[in-house]
């Protein structure tokens, strides 16, 4: 195997060298490794480092106690990013022999040879007979098959990375289907959809082991969704946090969207707008995306450590930390072409529905998507003044 070193943070790691002709594939090289998952990454280095040093400070530990795996490791880069530069307990997994033998190589690279452990075997095996506090499951592509073994192993906290985002979000809706047992919508707000699928199927992962999650942290980035879920085990826990899964009833005529909590629920055949057949979504998460005081924590980690992608991490933080929490986000461009009138900026549109009365803000989903708890309505009220 062919291999170039590279240096993440303050991590360096050797990494197989893939042929320029060759598309990036999980079979494009033996141990898989993107480089384009750099953001992620560093951002999993500040999250994990702020939620350590909180179970740290709860449980009255040495930072050095509090253990993490990283079950499906490829070349070990996050894991080894996450022990040298946060200072955890850090377990190592992947079933390639040539995974496991770059790992070690990769260890010794850093001098983490004794403060590393590493595992050749399968990540379900591994995650069905030990217990973490920290649980991060990073597969190239739907992470399903290992959800009930993480959610079985996971203490104090969940990371999950969904790379599969056709499915996640209707573009492959058998396939979606299958995968997640919900049914996803190719909307025009369809990056969150894929979100709220994925939280959906963890969630109701979780409550098979009488566990309940609350959302850090979660974003939707190019091809991928990342989860930080704080994890719980409390039936009574886990009772209220299922009573955030739902259904979303979306007209494709009007735009128009409405919201249903509960798993057997009434939900209306037509829009309640324009009278078309509304498309129904779910089952899926309808709570909080993002708690503020985490994100917070998050962006102090990013602020005292050294990263590539720093700039775009921090921005990214806090677009999610200023999102109104509301499900659904609505698309300017998209609205404004129904009206056939311009889109105008941004801020010009929020500050007109803040001065009615409503609540808005951007999203990290895109440049041209808020949130606001106005109806659709009163979003098209809103709009028509710019005329």
């Amino acid at each position: 195997m062919n291999t170039r070193t590279i240096l993440e943070g303050c991590t360096q790691a050797l990494v197989p060298v893939v042929p320029e002709d060759q598309p990036l594939s999980i079979s494009s090289a033996s141990v898989f490794y993107n480089s384009q998952m750099e953001l992620n990454r560093d951002i999993s280095v500040a999250a994990i480092a702020a939620y350590s040093e909180l179970i740290a400070s709860r449980k009255q530990l040495a930072l050095s106690n509090v253990t993490y795996v990283d079950a499906l490791s490829a070349s070990g880069i996050r894991g080894l990013r996450i022990a040298k530069e946060v200072g955890i307990n850090v377990t190592l997994n992947d079933w390639s022999e040539e995974a496991y033998d770059l790992i070690k190589k990769n260890a010794e690279l850093n001098q983490l040879t004794e403060k590393v452990r590493i595992c050749l075997g399968n990540a379900n095996v591994l995650l069905h007979k030990e217990r973490y506090n920290i649980v991060d499951i990073d597969p190239f592509g739907s992470p399903t098959t290992y959800l009930d073994a993480a959610c079985n192993s996971a203490i104090n906290m969940l990371a999950v990375t969904a790379t599969d985002t056709a499915p996640l979000c209707g573009a492959h809706l058998n396939s979606g289907i299958r995968k997640y047992d919900a049914v996803p919508l190719n909307v025009e707000y369809h990056s969150e959809m894929g979100v709220r699928i994925l939280l959906g199927r963890i969630a109701r992962d979780l409550a098979r082991h009488e566990k309940a999650m609350n959302p850090l942290f979660c974003h939707a980035t190019r091809h991928y969704v990342r989860a930080y879920l704080e994890v719980n085990k409390s039936a009574k826990n886990t009772d209220k946090c299922l009573k955030n899964i739902g259904f979303i009833a979306h007209c494709t005529k009007c735009s128009g969207r409405s919201v249903h909590y509960g798993l057997a629920v009434s939900i209306p055949e037509k829009c309640e707008i324009c009278g078309n057949k509304a498309s129904i979504a779910g089952p899926l998460w309808l709570g909080p995306l993002h708690y503020k005081d985490f994100c917070d924590s998050i962006l102090v980690q990013l602020n005292k450590k050294e990263f590539g992608k720093k700039e775009h991490s921090v921005k990214l933080v806090e677009l999610c930390k200023n999102e109104l929490d509301v499900p659904t986000f609505y698309d300017q461009h998209l609205l404004s072409k129904k009206l056939g009138i311009s889109a105008i900026p941004m801020e010009e549109l929020l500050k007109e529905l803040v001065t009615s009365g409503f609540e808005a803000s951007r999203t990290h989903f895109s440049g041209t998507s808020f949130k606001t708890n106005a109806g659709l309505e009163g979003i098209l009220d809103t709009l028509r003044r710019f005329r």
